[in-house]
Parts: structure tokens; sequence; C-alpha cells
């Protein structure tokens, strides 16, 4: 579903946040991405959904190179990419059904079938008694949960998900993750997860790429990886034992 090639990623400071990585996220899969602050991590997620342009290689996204994409071509990409926040990114004006009708409302859905599938969406996550909150009046769970509802409110084929636990306590952080899995399975979602916590890797992944300083030093099937001996890889199993 999604191919790097020879992807580096310099900026004009002279930070190289990303060298050289090349990657193959299978269709359906749930792809986690783990390393330490200041791995490349949140560069690589910015270049999936076309927020920042490699300096070299190339990025596709089922097929598509988005390099060779013009902002209408963007744009639509981004309907297809849902995006999950660490710090939710729910608007604290809007009701939390007005949160999850904002891409609809962008993309010019009709009010009707905005309506609907506002509703059908909340209640997959279990908040279709919260539609009329706001962000301020709920959990850091359920605010995490209505950021879920908005991202699947295109219907996207792929789900970027930036640290989705790193703000929860270890309870709701298996919740949520259970529901990221059921999306996945109902759905046919694929889903980049970006992490430093192995817990989470091992919680919900079927793959995993291990950055070290902007580099891939490690990937594949989740437990390919785990059985490895990679010094880096075992470090981070380390640190979460």
């Amino acid at each position: 579903m999604i191919t790097l090639r020879g992807v580096c990623k310099h900026f004009p400071d002279g930070t190289r946040a990303l060298d050289d990585v090349s990657l193959d996220v299978p269709r359906g899969a749930i792809f986690g991405v783990i390393g330490r602050s200041g791995a490349g991590k949140s560069t690589l997620l910015r270049l999936l959904n076309g927020l920042e342009q490699p300096s070299a290689g190339t990025v596709q996204v089922d097929g598509v190179d988005l390099g060779a994409l013009d902002r209408p071509g963007l744009r639509a990409l981004r309907r297809r990419t849902g995006m999950i926040f660490q710090s939710f990114g729910l608007l604290a004006n809007r009701s939390v059904a007005a949160n999850v009708a904002l891409p609809l409302e962008l993309a010019g859905v009709a009010r009707g079938e905005r309506d609907a599938r506002v509703s059908a969406l909340l209640d997959r996550v279990g908040l279709a008694d919260k539609a009329a909150s706001y962000p301020a009046q709920l959990s850091g769970g359920q605010r995490q949960r209505v950021g879920i509802a908005r991202a699947l409110a295109t219907r996207p084929d792929v789900l970027l998900c930036d640290e989705p636990t790193s703000a929860l306590d270890p309870e709701t952080t298996r919740s949520v993750l259970t529901l990221l899995g059921e999306l996945n399975r109902e759905l046919g979602l694929t889903i980049v997860l970006i992490t430093h916590e192995m817990s989470v890797v091992r919680a919900v992944c079927s793959h995993v790429a291990v950055l070290d300083r902007g580099r891939v030093i490690d990937s594949g099937p989740l437990d390919v990886v785990l059985d490895g001996d990679h010094a880096a890889t075992r470090a981070l199993l380390g640190e979460a034992a």
C-alpha cells in the first residue's frame, strides 16, 4: 500500500531527519514505526500525507507517486488518508459532532449524508451520547475517539497515527488500541502508527520498522523483528520490559 525508496529529508539548518529510508507497508497491515525522540518518526509521517516533500527518493501510496501530485492531487490523497494526532487536534469551539463533520464540510458533502455519517461514526467509536458535548467536557480517551471518528469521516484507505496513545493512561491506551485493531479488521484499513513505546507495537502491530537517527535499522513482520538481534531493537525491547 505504501512504498518508500531511498527517501532522504534534509532541512536548511543541516538537519538530516531521514537518510536513505526504504520501506514497504503491506495493504491492510498495522505498521508500527518506533524509535526514540529525534529518530525521524514524525518527519516520516509528514512525508506520507504530503505535508513534506523528500529531498531525495520516492514515496508512493497505492501506486501513486506523491512527488508527482499537484495541489488538487494532494487534496484528493489527503481525503484517502486519515490522520490521528497525539494532542487530539480537536476544535474547542465545535461540538463533538461538528468536529467529526468538519472534513465532510470541507469536502462538500451534503448535510443529510454528512449527519448520517457522523452519527454512524460516533456510534462506532462508542460516543453516540456525546454528539452535543464539547472537547473540554470529555476525557482524554473520549477525545481521542472523536479524533478517530473524524479521521474516518472521508472513508480513507490509510490511517496515519502520530503517537496516538502517549497522552493516555494504560487502561485508556488499551481501549484505543483495541478500537484501532477492530477498525483495521472491519474496514481493511492500512494503519501506520508512530510510537516510542514497544508495548504499543506489541499490542496491535503486525509489522514494525525501527528508526535510529533517521535510518531504518530493522523492519519486517513483528515476530521476525522481535526475535532479531539488532542492538537498537534489543535496547528498545529492554526499555519496554
